[in-house]
């Protein structure tokens, strides 16, 4: 290609950062002995990596080459990952109890209107199952936090607390319903652009 694409490093950065999530998660799950937890990190660990390679390949479909970059906390990530920390501890270390606050960087993600249909189909369902690994990890954190807090007495406090968690939910279903119409919106007006039209 002559030009290239102006999304290629964002194809480029997911593919490297979820790659790395993949590699800290395997070693996470092969130390929790929570079933539960192994349950839901088996879930998300599969995403990411399928996410790396996913976007490595647009990469490469596009006629680049994927540029690793030096990541310096890798090797703390992964040593966290395989500590005795407890997982409650390590989702507070990855910010999975603050995924939502990250989810908002997506909300433009589709402004450049010069993304193509394959690349912008796959940056949707990106999108999405990470607004779904999001909700994932909130449930087992917020899970992690009751078992955590069982023998203590119930306040107003942990009420609201939990009654704001049900909302965070309601409200992160919402955006992903909403995310899903856009990029269907997208594709078809994309669709409509690229068709030929009838000679009069």
């Amino acid at each position: 290609m002559s030009d290239k694409p102006s999304y290629l490093g964002l194809l480029n950065a997911i593919a490297v950062n979820e790659a790395r999530a993949h590699q800290y998660l395997q070693v996470w799950i092969d130390k929790t002995t929570d079933p539960d937890v192994k349950t839901v990190l088996r879930t998300v660990a599969w995403r990411e990596g399928e996410h790396g390679m996913s976007f490595a390949k647009r990469v490469n479909e596009l006629g680049y080459e994927l540029r690793d970059r030096d990541d310096l906390n890798l090797a703390d990530r992964l040593e966290v990952a395989g500590s005795d920390r407890s997982d409650l501890e390590k989702m507070e270390y990855f910010g999975q109890d603050r995924l939502d606050e990250v989810l908002g960087a997506f909300d433009t993600i589709f402004s450049d209107h010069t993304i193509d249909i394959q690349t912008g189909e796959l940056l949707g369902r990106y999108v999405a199952e990470e607004f779904d690994t999001a909700r994932l990890l909130r449930c087992c954190y917020e899970q992690l936090k009751a078992r955590q807090g069982e023998t203590s007495t119930p306040t107003s406090a942990s009420s609201g607390a939990a009654a704001g968690s049900s909302s965070e939910l309601a409200s992160l279903n919402d955006k992903v319903d909403a995310l899903c119409r856009a990029v269907e919106e997208l594709r078809q007006i994309v669709c409509a652009q690229s068709m030929p039209t009838k000679a009069s």
